[in-house]
């Protein structure tokens, strides 16, 4: 369970919209190109309507702080299906990694320090229908800043999705390089945008911000979250 699993939802029944072309799109999609069950026609660049109206206006904020500098989107909707496959993939990935085998009963604490470490990033694909991952829902979305010129994502210090303590927002808070520094003010710069038209960041994760699911509820204080598990037939071009 995470801190905001027990937060109610009033879903409020708004579609899944493609993103604008305004928003950069990192492709091809990471996930579909694992081999992700997305299914035909599921474009994973979508999210609540209203959800893409804010990011529409971040943008914008962002162009406002440094007109070099947009958004370049990494994901955002993701069916429940593909949270499945993708946790399961990153478990997999790292004990590959670290020499661990799943099926050694020998190994099995290793195994289930793995399994923690992935939980603190990728919430469980859960089906219960009032503790929906928060991508499921169309309101999460993972993206990263990049320069205007050749649309190139720029240096975050740590790649999205990384497993560690290295993706925590303010892993460069005490940073005493130059670089280091420029990671965080980075990192504050996306934040401080986002923020500013109410998005609220993962505790763990610099990239993913959502507003309208249970853990923005959670971190903003609202009493109940505004989005459930997005339908498949809410989709809409």
């Amino acid at each position: 369970m995470r801190p905001w699993s027990s937060i109610p939802i009033v879903e409020n029944h708004e579609l899944l919209v493609a993103l604008p072309a305004v928003l950069l799109r990192l492709e091809p999609h990471p996930y579909a190109s694992l081999g992700a069950p997305y299914g035909p026609d599921h474009d994973p660049f979508r999210l609540r309507s209203g959800v893409v109206d804010r990011l529409v206006q971040a943008q914008r904020r962002l162009a406002e702080q440094d007109p070099t500098l947009r958004f370049a989107i990494f994901d955002a909707w993701r069916p429940i299906a593909v949270q499945a496959f993708m946790v399961e993939h990153t478990i997999a990935t790292l004990c590959a990694e670290q020499g661990i085998s799943r099926d050694d009963p020998s190994q099995q604490s290793a195994v289930q320090a793995v399994i923690q470490d992935v939980a603190r990033f990728w919430a469980a694909p859960s089906r219960d229908a009032s503790t929906p991952p928060p991508h499921s829902t169309g309101a999460a979305v993972d993206l990263t800043l990049a320069s205007l010129d050749g649309d190139r994502p720029l240096d975050m210090g740590g790649a999205i999705d990384a497993i560690g303590a290295i993706s925590e927002p303010d892993y460069y808070a005490s940073a005493s390089t130059a670089s280091e520094r420029l990671f965080h003010q980075r990192r504050l710069l996306l934040l401080k945008v986002m923020e500013s038209v109410g998005f609220q960041q993962h505790p763990n994760e610099w990239w993913h911000f959502s507003h309208g699911d249970q853990l923005w509820a959670w971190r903003s204080g609202s009493p109940s979250a505004i989005y459930a598990e997005a339908p498949i037939k809410s989709v809409t071009a």
